[in-house]
C-alpha cells in the first residue's frame, strides 16, 4: 500500500437511493478524527457493519453526546463484522503533513480488517490508494451508516488517548480541549512548553518552539 491519492469517484448530495446501492455486499466505512490538534495521533477507524445486526442510531459522531457515542462504540465493537483503527504518528505528521498522514492512517485502518471488502467508503472528498473499489462520500459520516460507525469509533478511541495524555500532563487540560487549538491549549503551549507528542510542524507548536529557543 502506497501513501498517494487515487482519483477518487466523489458523490455530492448522496440520495438515499445512492446509499442503500453502494452499501451492497462487503462495504467498510472509513473516517477519520484529529486532524486539527496540536498534539497526539491522527486516527482513522475503517468498520464493516453486519446487514444482518443493524444498529440504531448512527450518526456522525460530533453529533452526538459523549454518553451516546460510548453506547454506540460497544454496540458497534459487538455487533459489527470487522472493526479496524489506524493511526499515524506526530512525528509522520511532522514529515508527509496532515493530509498524506491521514491518507495513510487510512490505508493502515482497512489493511487491519479481518475481512477485505469490496468497496470502501470515505468521508470528505479524498481517498487514498486501497487497492480495492473506493468512493468519497461528501458529508457521508451523517448518512452512510458504515461511515458513521468509524467516525464514532475514531472518536472515541481517539477521545480516551486525549484522556490518557492528561493524566500523564494534567497541567495542559487535553481532556477538556482534546488536543485543539483552544486559548487554553495555547496558555498551557507558553506556560509549560512543547511535548514529545506535539505536532512540530503545526504553526502554533512551530511558533512556541522558536520562542523556546530564543530564550
Amino acid at each position: 500500500m502506497t501513501n498517494h491519492d487515487s482519483v477518487p469517484v466523489v458523490i455530492k448530495n448522496i440520495t438515499p437511493e445512492q446509499v442503500a446501492l453502494i452499501s451492497q455486499g462487503v462495504v467498510a466505512g472509513v473516517d477519520e478524527v484529529g486532524r486539527g490538534p496540536l498534539v497526539g495521533d491522527v486516527v482513522t477507524a475503517a468498520v464493516i457493519l453486519d446487514p444482518n445486526k443493524p444498529i440504531a442510531g448512527l450518526n456522525d459522531s460530533k453529533k452526538l453526546s459523549e454518553k451516546r457515542r460510548n453506547a454506540l462504540y460497544q454496540d458497534i465493537m459487538v455487533n459489527a463484522l470487522s472493526v479496524s483503527v489506524g493511526r499515524a504518528s506526530p512525528t509522520e505528521i511532522d514529515e508527509l503533513n496532515i493530509l498524506h498522514a491521514t491518507m495513510l492512517a487510512m490505508q493502515r485502518a482497512v489493511a487491519g480488517l479481518s475481512i477485505q471488502p469490496q468497496r470502501v467508503l470515505v468521508d470528505g472528498n479524498r481517498v487514498p490508494d486501497f487497492g480495492i473499489a473506493s468512493h468519497a462520500v461528501i458529508k457521508g459520516d451523517g448518512l452512510v451508516a458504515a461511515i458513521s460507525a468509524a467516525s464514532i469509533i475514531a472518536k472515541v478511541t481517539r477521545d480516551a488517548e486525549m484522556d490518557m495524555l492528561d493524566q500523564q500532563y494534567p497541567q495542559y487540560g487535553f481532556a477538556q480541549h482534546k488536543g485543539y487549538p483552544t486559548k487554553a491549549h495555547f496558555e498551557a503551549l507558553a506556560l509549560h512548553g512543547v511535548l514529545p507528542q506535539h505536532r512540530k510542524s503545526f504553526k502554533p507548536v512551530a511558533e512556541c518552539i522558536l520562542l523556546q529557543n530564543k530564550s
